[in-house]
């Protein structure tokens, strides 16, 4: 019965000093670093291309990082801007200028890294002996472009002789970029465009629900985002699949007389 006892308080005194041990254990494995990488298109200096990273650096701090390549010798300025592309923006944060190497990275603390992957805005890069000349840019967040698109035929009316197409591209937020491609425009005019209720059957036209970019006849493009309709109602891509709509380019002013090419969108497409 003693040993029994004796052997009961060895255990007791082997588990206590096992308890008021340190333990070592494994260390947690670090949470992987997140980052999301966005194309920046060639502009006005054919041959530069590069690409924006966000990386998250902390909770509240990301890192902005960008590379080109192409680019003149030079310290080329770099910002981020509000809304997108085809809108234009104010700035919202001045970035380090892209360097000899073609490289720029730039801490900020105004934005996390999970809102610069939603963000409605975009980032640019000009020339640094002109600020007027963009090297690149790109949509970034929710304004990227998917590969959701639809495309719709602008026939010419009359012998103008102006024909093309209107390009819907979906963006990762639901809004949508319309892009008209025109040929037979003359450089250096400017050309109104509008999306209409109805369809171009109907006699006397629809109302204007929404004015597009006029295309600039040098280059037959036209490029508009649209989150709304001119009377302030939110309309999304998916919208705009449906919506009985048309197209109206004009020569000079927004007038029934005046329409040099127009063609069906959505459900009013036959």
């Amino acid at each position: 019965m003693l040993k029994l006892k004796n052997l009961i308080s060895l255990l007791s005194i082997v588990l206590m000093a096992t308890l008021i041990l340190p333990t070592s254990g494994c260390k947690k494995d670090e949470d992987p670093v997140r980052e999301t990488s966005y194309d920046l298109k060639v502009q006005d200096v054919l041959g530069v291309t590069g690409t924006v990273t966000f990386i998250e650096t902390t909770s509240s701090s990301a890192t902005i990082a960008i590379k080109l390549a192409g680019a003149p010798s030079g310290s080329h300025p770099a910002a981020l801007y509000m809304n997108t592309i085809a809108e234009g923006g104010e700035l919202v944060q001045q970035l380090n200028p892209i360097d000899a190497s073609g490289t720029s990275s730039t801490l900020i603390t105004s934005l996390t890294y999970s809102q610069l992957i939603t963000y409605n805005g975009f980032v640019r890069v000009v020339k640094s002996s002109n600020p007027n000349v963009i090297l690149a840019q790109g949509d970034i967040g929710g304004n990227v472009i998917t590969k959701t698109n639809k495309t719709y035929t602008l026939g010419t009316v009359g012998n103008f002789g102006v024909k093309g197409t209107a390009l819907f591209e979906k963006r990762v937020n639901g809004s949508t970029l319309v892009t008209l491609s025109l040929t037979g425009t003359i450089a250096g005019e400017a050309y109104p465009a509008t999306i209409n209720l109805s369809s171009i059957e109907t006699i006397g036209g629809g109302p204007v629900t929404k004015a597009l970019s006029s295309v600039d006849g040098t280059t037959g493009k036209s490029y508009t985002t649209i989150r709304k309709l001119d009377s302030g109602l939110d309309i999304t891509y998916d919208n705009w699949l449906v919506y009985n709509g048309y197209i109206n380019i004009y020569q000079t002013a927004v007038d029934f007389d005046n329409i040099i090419s127009q063609g069906n969108i959505g459900s009013s497409v036959k």
